[in-house]
């Protein structure tokens, strides 16, 4: 999705510029959002797109302001998080009843977070969604104990983070470790007389190319019966089930019942509810799978 005269930002020596003229682009109204999605959802208008683009900007700044600790360019991780924001808009749907920025902010945060996983030059820095959390949220946890300058943790400090971030704490020593660590080069010689070099002993531990396709397409397989299964929802069936089952960090009984103005009984009942209909949407869509495939 190509969005044309977006504010340039080049690197971080003019970062104050490009903050002061993206917020010279004005905020949306609910229903001028909604008009400029329907506009590009339907007729691909690239003036609508451009127009959803640049109001969000700043979202996108704000978001990715919050990974300075990182030690990357913030022109890089701002232009990384833009890219997350126009995925967003090819794929927002206004329909579904919730504002732009709302759905928006999930993309910004992973596009971010993948370019920061493959800038770190950390080996086997971890995939699961475990080790991505500790890996974002480890340097944020210390700072609230007070214990970003202690190098390896007290053993009252790996308790204590393991059990906020619901992780080993082997896991919270070793990214602690990693995190600290300086990075070395792959050429550097093994040897003092310089011959040999570290990249020679490295091992591919990873999976063959056939099995990285087959566990994509069936990834793709998968999303696709959730989203399936997702659309049969009504909005605040799948917005309670999005908050509950579909985060990192779920939002809390409390909150969701606060933002609905009923009680956190009646939000519990919704969210099984509405999990148990994508179960079941998910089964019978994968039996009629199998069927047509016998």
């Amino acid at each position: 999705m190509a969005v044309r005269n977006l504010p340039s930002l080049v690197s971080d020596s003019n970062l104050a510029r490009y903050l002061a003229e993206i917020r010279q682009f004005p905020m949306l109204e609910q229903s001028e959002e909604f008009m400029l999605a329907k506009r590009w959802q339907e007729h691909q208008d690239t003036e609508a797109a451009h127009r959803l683009v640049t109001s969000h900007l700043r979202l996108v700044a704000k978001i990715a302001m919050g990974y300075r600790g990182y030690g990357l360019p913030m022109s890089e991780v701002i232009s990384e998080g833009n890219v997350g924001l126009m995925q967003a808009v090819k794929r927002f749907d206004p329909d579904k009843g919730f504002r732009l920025a709302t759905y928006a902010m999930w993309w910004i945060r992973a596009a971010i977070q993948e370019y920061i996983l493959h800038s770190w030059s950390l080996v086997k820095i971890g995939t699961t969604a475990a080790q991505k959390k500790l890996f974002f949220n480890l340097r944020r946890v210390k700072g609230q104990l007070k214990a970003l300058e202690e190098g390896d943790l007290r053993p009252e400090t790996v308790s204590e983070i393991a059990t906020r971030l619901e992780v080993p704490e082997s896991d919270v020593i070793d990214m602690n470790r990693r995190l600290a660590a300086p990075d070395h080069s792959l050429n550097a010689p093994v040897r003092m007389d310089g011959e040999g070099e570290w990249q020679e002993w490295l091992v591919d531990e990873g999976e063959s190319q056939e099995s990285q396709l087959a566990e994509s397409q069936e990834f793709g397989r998968r999303q696709k019966l959730l989203d399936r299964a997702l659309n049969l929802l009504n909005p605040r069936e799948r917005r309670i089930l999005s908050e509950r089952r579909l985060k990192d960090e779920p939002t809390t009984l409390e909150d969701l019942s606060k933002e609905f103005g009923i009680s956190r009984e009646r939000v519990r009942q919704i969210e099984v509810r509405a999990f148990d209909k994508v179960q079941r949407a998910i089964r019978n869509a994968a039996l009629d799978e199998k069927l047509a495939a016998q």
